[in-house]
């Protein structure tokens, strides 16, 4: 449905990573520079662009059958175009339109700037427009970007990846690892501060590996130290690391410059020194292990969490309970636990002994409910302890029944709390003078811990208000109907329907 003044409504749906989501920023504001509205919640989009992940096995079915059901939709909306681009379209191309000759446009990973033209020439010459480029034009950071959030900002450091993990599709679909220059960086994040954002994540498919491209290999390290320096900079986060490449001057930095938290996201993908070896990782698991204790003794407070893969062709009983020892020793804040999906043009997919489908399942119930029981013991260490945490938006899905308010802790533990405060000697509690906006940074108490939250139960201890505060106070006056988010998940066209939740940031695309 086209917007109040004629402009064409469009609506993106998101599968997969933080790069992804942080592409289909870009992608709404390429489609915005280009004249579009975001779609509201009532009635069909003229435009649906669906940025694709490739990862998991059900990712086709996944996008076909969601497609599928626009075909009579777009039936009978005059106008209406289809667009998939990301990851899976970059593998299928063709195949897309041959599946689903509705579709209107086909791009890759390294034109996502072509879709305003691509769109365009679609509805002039009646046609599908397929176009998928081997390697990058241009950075995706000099696009146009619609951000999210007004508070937090995803910062791409660098595209593309290096390694040749067997089980991973995505280096042959987003190409040889690419880095922008330090001082592109840093201007990008100096713009977002300036605009209002407190907190930015550092993104990269291997995003330690920063400088392989610039002959510098302490790039990193010198990057997250040279961000520290921004004025009004609160948090820095980064995403995701190889145990290869973490270096101990990435591990004093963190330690030594305040305002990068104390928060690591360090995949595993299997403890067994056999399966990284048919994993084509390069470590094992004495030096995973030696990380993480290097981690904890710089910076005790520390939150960890990893990307698992249970199920690996050939993975034995004796294979997955050093997954199991090692999960069990470095005691993860969280895990991204996955079930091995095979993927066509992966060597992992030719391999010999896949692991029947009852099997993997087992091995997977017996690590959830693991991993589930250190969290849990983990997180009760935080009763009692005083934390400030950054207020967010649609973080807790029951606030607006419990009438609380959601954020997330300097380690990003997510934190329910009551958003009232404590008055006078304790005695009694009342609202702020001000309402607690997301942005804004709320001191409290944690009194009850769940394996995946914390809770506050009593009067907020202080309210700082911010100028990421400020900012999404200014967004939310601008006139405009209420929009939909960057979607993760099923899309809805017509009627919308609740969404899953969002994992939390950490977990790789590829599972670095």
């Amino acid at each position: 449905m086209s917007g109040d003044s004629g402009s064409k409504s469009y609506k993106v749906v998101t599968y997969g990573c933080q790069m992804n989501v942080h592409d289909s920023e870009r992608l709404s504001g390429l489609l915005e520079d280009a004249g579009y509205v975001k779609a509201g919640q009532q009635g069909d989009p003229d435009l649906v662009v669906f940025n694709t992940c490739a990862v998991r096995e059900n990712a086709d079915n996944k996008l076909y059958g969601n497609l599928g059901q626009l075909a009579p939709v777009k039936s009978r909306h005059k106008g209406m175009q289809i667009a998939v681009g990301g990851c899976l379209a970059q593998k299928d191309r063709d195949t897309i339109v041959a599946k689903a000759p509705w579709v209107d446009v086909v791009f890759g990973t390294h034109n996502i700037g072509h879709l305003p033209a691509l769109l365009e020439r679609a509805a002039v010459e009646r046609k599908a427009q397929v176009e998928i480029l081997e390697s990058l034009e241009t950075f995706p950071s000099t696009l146009p970007t619609r951000r999210e959030s007004a508070y937090a900002a995803w910062v791409a450091i660098s595209v593309g990846c290096n390694n040749t993990c067997t089980f991973c599709i995505v280096p042959a679909l987003r190409g040889k690892e690419e880095d922008r220059r330090p001082g592109d960086v840093l201007a990008e994040i100096e713009a977002l501060v300036g605009e209002g954002v407190i907190e930015v994540t550092l993104l990269g498919q291997n995003v330690n590996a920063y400088g392989s491209d610039l002959g510098d290999r302490e790039a990193f390290s010198k990057l997250l130290r040279a961000a520290g320096q921004v004025e009004g900079l609160e948090r820095i986060r980064f995403t995701s690391p190889h145990p290869r490449d973490f270096t101990d001057d990435v591990i004093a930095a963190m330690a030594e410059t305040p305002n990068v938290m104390h928060q690591l996201h360090m995949p595993l993908q299997s403890g067994s020194d056999r399966v990284l070896k048919a994993m084509r990782r390069s470590y094992r698991q004495d030096r995973f292990l030696g990380i993480i204790r290097k981690v904890r003794e710089a910076m005790p407070d520390a939150a960890i969490s990893t990307d698992i893969i249970v199920g690996f062709p050939g993975e034995t009983e004796e294979d997955f309970e050093e997954t199991m020892k090692v999960v069990r020793e470095a005691r993860f804040t969280n895990a991204f636990t996955f079930q091995y999906s095979k993927r066509p043009g992966t060597p992992a997919a030719e391999m010999d002994d896949q692991i029947p489908k009852a099997v993997v399942q087992a091995r997977y119930d017996r690590l959830i409910a693991l991993q589930e029981e250190i969290s849990w013991e983990e997180n009760k260490k935080q009763v009692g302890r005083t934390l400030e945490v950054l207020v967010a938006e649609g973080e807790g899905k029951k606030d607006d029944r419990t009438d609380r308010l959601s954020g997330r802790a300097p380690d990003n533990r997510l934190v329910h709390f009551n958003p009232s405060m404590r008055g006078v000697n304790g005695q009694h509690s009342s609202r702020p003078a001000e309402p607690v906006r997301p942005g804004d940074m709320v001191t409290v108490e944690i009194t009850y811990a769940a394996p995946h939250h914390l809770l506050a139960e009593g009067p907020a201890l202080a309210v700082r208000r911010t100028p990421a505060g400020d900012a999404w106070e200014k967004r939310r006056a601008v006139p405009a109907a209420k929009l939909a988010g960057v979607m993760l998940g099923l899309p809805s066209i017509g009627a919308p329907q609740a969404l899953p939740l969002a994992a939390p940031a950490g977990g790789a695309c590829c599972g670095d």
